[in-house]
């Protein structure tokens, strides 16, 4: 990850490794750190730094259930559920407990949203697949 002074924002980039692929999460974070430096600050420390980092009261599986069934529900997040989704399967969640998560959702949230996020998961899995073939060819 890249190096930055500031430690809610040195912690927020630790969390990030820990629940997505290096490169993922630093593609994100320079993405919105070219656009829009305080809002990357901002809300990459106080989201990932501050929130995702106090693991003593939720662990990091039980925060990626939390991220994925309010991102299916929101049905506007396609590419962060898309993320969190990868995030969930690297911190332990299984393929059928996240398809239990989504379900879910569309009693709660309407099925729509479930189908929405089905897709996303598809997607999801198809790039997660594609990057572990690269890594394997190189």
């Amino acid at each position: 990850m890249s190096e930055n002074q500031d430690p809610r924002m040195q912690k927020a980039l630790e969390m990030l490794a820990a629940i997505e692929d290096e490169d993922a999460a630093d593609e994100v974070v320079a993405v919105l750190q070219e656009l829009a430096p305080d809002y990357t600050r901002s809300t990459v420390a106080y989201a990932f730094g501050d929130t995702y980092a106090r693991t003593d009261q939720l662990g990091l599986r039980e925060r990626e259930i939390a991220t994925i069934a309010m991102l299916a529900a929101m049905g506007t997040a396609y590419p962060q559920l898309k993320v969190h989704i990868r995030a969930g399967l690297k911190v332990g969640l299984t393929q059928q407990e996240i398809v239990e998560i989504i379900s879910h959702v569309g009693v709660y949230a309407g099925f729509p949203a479930a189908c929405n996020a089905f897709f996303a998961m598809k997607e999801s899995l198809n790039e997660k697949a594609a990057g572990a073939a690269k890594r394997a060819a190189e």
